[in-house]
């Protein structure tokens, strides 16, 4: 392959980080709440249930609580005592 075609890729994916860039540190912030939320329900499990607190470590608990912090917590905890 010639130079030019290897500056066209270049300049081709220059531009398109240029109109992703915004969504993929959103994505990227976003992955990383959701690993913190999972970090601390996982981290949960071993005390809950001496304080009586039985969530599940899923994806969605997970979003919840990384994206929302304690009011999200809160909130699933709510949420398990109304549909007990």
């Amino acid at each position: 392959m010639s130079w030019v075609v290897w500056m066209g890729l270049a300049l081709g994916a220059l531009v398109m980080l240029a109109l992703l860039g915004r969504p993929l540190r959103r994505m990227g912030r976003l992955l990383a709440r959701w690993g913190v939320g999972m970090a601390v329900l996982w981290g949960l499990q071993g005390v809950g249930p001496g304080l009586g607190i039985c969530l599940g470590v899923n994806p969605l608990n997970a979003l919840v609580v990384g994206v929302l912090g304690a009011p999200g917590f809160g909130l699933l905890l709510l949420t398990q005592w109304v549909f007990r």
